[in-house]
C-alpha cells in the first residue's frame, strides 16, 4: 500500500497539520519538526499528491477568473484576452460565476485560499477595500473592469469617467440640449464614475440634468425599457439617453420602437461596452467600447509578474476606451 501523510505524521509523531504546512513551505514551522518530517518523508518514500506538490512549490500555474455573470459577453471577450497571453507562458485560466453573490464568490475563493490556484482575477467583487487589502499581503488578486476605491490591489479599467463625459460630449456636439441618463443604484464604481462624467460634460456646456431625466434602478435588462417609457411619458422628454451597459440601452431601444420612435432620428441613444450584439441590432447601437481583449491580456500579464516579485504591482491601470457611433445616434 502506499504511504499516505497521515502515515509520515504518525512515524514523525507530528500532526497532519504540521506535515502540510512542511510541503506548503510554511515559515510557521520549527527548523527542528521540518527537518525530522523531511526526513521521514525520504526514509518511508512518501510521494505527495499531485495538489501536495503544488502545495510545497506553491505554484500550480492555474489562475481563477470569477465573473458576476456567464451571460454578459463582455467578461468572456476579456477572459480570450486572459487566456492567450496566459497559454503562451505557461499557465491555465478557468471561470467560474459568482452570480453577484459574496457567498458564492467566497466559495470560489477557497481555490485560491488552498492553493488550488495561484492567483484569481475578480471581474466585479462584493469585498469592501478592506477586505482586498488583507487579502492582497497573502495572495495574488487583482481586478479587472471594475475598480474598487481604496483598494490597494492590481487594476485595469477603462476610464469610467472620461468615458461617460466623451459619450455625452458626442450627443451635444450633434446639438441635442435634453439628454437623460439610465444608470444602476449600484455599488460598482464604474456606473457612479459614468454618470459623474456624464453630469461634468453637461455641466460644462450650462445644461441641466433634471432629475426625471434620471433613472436608476439595476442592471437588470428591464430597466431600459421602463427608463425610456418614463422619459417619454414626460411634457418635454429628451431627445437622447446614455446608458450604462448596451443592454440597458437595446432595451431602452426596444421600448422607443414599441411607442412609434424612430431611433436615431426622433431619439439618439448611446450604450456602454460594445457588445458583438450592438452591430446586429437595426440600428446598430452607438457605444462606448472597453478594449477587453487588451484589458485581459494586461490584467493576466502583470498578476503573473506578481507571483514571483519581490515587490506586487499594485498599480491603478486605465486602458483607453473608443467611441463607436453607429444608426442609433444618427450615424
Amino acid at each position: 500500500m502506499s504511504v499516505t501523510i497521515k502515515d509520515v505524521a504518525r512515524e514523525a509523531g507530528v500532526s497532519v497539520a504540521t506535515v502540510s504546512r512542511v510541503l506548503n513551505g510554511s515559515p510557521n514551522v520549527s527548523d527542528a519538526s521540518a527537518k525530522l518530517v523531511n526526513e521521514t518523508i525520504e526514509r518511508l518514500g512518501y510521494s505527495p499528491n499531485f495538489l501536495g506538490r503544488n502545495l510545497r512549490k506553491r505554484a500550480t500555474n492555474v489562475i481563477l477568473v470569477i465573473i458576476p455573470n456567464a451571460e454578459h459577453s463582455l467578461y468572456m471577450k476579456i477572459c480570450v484576452g486572459m487566456q492567450n497571453y496566459a497559454q503562451k507562458v505557461g499557465y491555465d485560466i478557468i471561470t467560474a460565476s459568482s452570480n453577484a453573490t459574496t457567498a458564492v464568490e467566497t466559495r470560489h475563493m477557497n481555490m485560491l485560499f488552498n492553493r488550488t490556484v495561484d492567483g484569481v482575477v475578480l471581474m466585479g467583487t462584493s469585498y469592501d477595500a478592506d477586505t482586498l487589502n488583507r487579502l492582497a499581503e497573502n495572495y495574488d488578486i487583482a481586478l479587472c473592469c471594475e475598480g474598487v476605491t481604496g483598494a490597494n490591489v492590481l487594476t485595469v479599467t477603462v476610464d469610467d469617467e472620461l468615458a461617460g463625459y466623451d459619450a455625452a460630449k458626442a450627443l451635444l456636439e450633434k446639438g441635442h440640449k435634453r439628454l437623460a441618463f439610465i444608470g444602476a443604484e449600484s455599488t460598482a464604481l464604474s456606473a457612479s464614475r459614468r454618470e459623474n462624467g456624464f453630469r461634468r460634460a453637461l455641466a460644462e456646456q450650462g445644461i441641466e440634468l433634471p432629475d426625471e431625466y434620471v433613472y436608476k434602478n439595476t442592471y437588470d435588462q428591464e430597466n431600459g425599457a421602463i427608463a425610456m417609457e418614463r422619459f417619454m411619458s414626460l411634457p418635454e422628454p429628451p431627445t437622447a439617453v446614455f446608458a450604462v451597459s448596451d443592454i440597458l440601452a437595446m432595451c431602452a431601444i426596444k421600448k422607443a420602437v414599441e411607442l412609434g420612435l424612430e431611433t436615431g432620428k426622433d431619439i439618439s441613444v448611446i450604450g456602454f461596452d460594445n457588445i458583438a450584439f450592438c452591430e446586429l441590432t437595426n440600428p446598430g447601437l452607438s457605444t462606448v467600447e472597453q478594449p477587453c481583449y487588451e484589458m485581459g491580456e494586461l490584467v493576466c500579464k502583470k498578476l503573473i509578474s506578481n507571483f514571483t516579485a519581490d515587490e506586487k504591482d499594485n498599480r491603478y491601470y486605465t486602458v483607453k476606451h473608443r467611441l463607436i457611433m453607429r444608426g442609433s445616434t444618427g450615424d
